[in-house]
């Protein structure tokens, strides 16, 4: 998601990962508060403007399933924590997919009765599943696995 989002626009991606910008005003005083509507300049017009479009992004890429986790977040930093947090970003979770998936890699074998297009399918799976969570394997060790995995028949 991060080379997609990157690809349109590199600060919808920085908005994602640090979180809007609220435009703020200091008084004489050194006290921060937010600035009204009225008083946005262009610049920060368009920081507003990239929030949005930076959450159109997310709910667009997103299953609905995953939409309606973040339906209710109104910042994509808040999104993007709650996607990270769901899914892979916390050590645990990423350690117990990782030790699924080495697993599955392992015992790995073909059925009786399955083609070659369907193992391979089920293999590319695994594997792409491991290259996401930066498990990766040589080419050759991988065409090996496959080989071995084989019937007789």
């Amino acid at each position: 998601m991060k080379n997609f989002v990157q690809s349109v626009d590199y600060n919808l991606w920085k908005i994602i990962i640090n979180g809007p910008q609220i435009q703020t005003k200091t008084s004489a005083e050194g006290v921060v508060t937010p600035k009204a509507e009225a008083k946005w300049n262009d610049n920060d017009k368009k920081n507003v403007q990239l929030n949005f479009k930076a959450v159109n992004i997310l709910n667009c890429v997103i299953s609905f399933e995953e939409y309606r986790k973040v339906s209710r977040c109104k910042t994509t930093k808040y999104i993007w924590d709650k996607l990270q947090v769901t899914h892979e970003d916390t050590t645990k979770v990423k350690e117990t997919r990782i030790d699924m998936l080495s697993k599955e890699y392992e015992i790995f074998t073909m059925k009786e009765g399955e083609s070659i297009d369907e193992i391979f399918e089920k293999f590319s799976i695994i594997i792409n599943s491991l290259d996401a969570m930066k498990i990766t394997h040589f080419e050759q060790v991988l065409v090996r696995k496959v080989l071995r995995s084989q019937t007789k028949k």
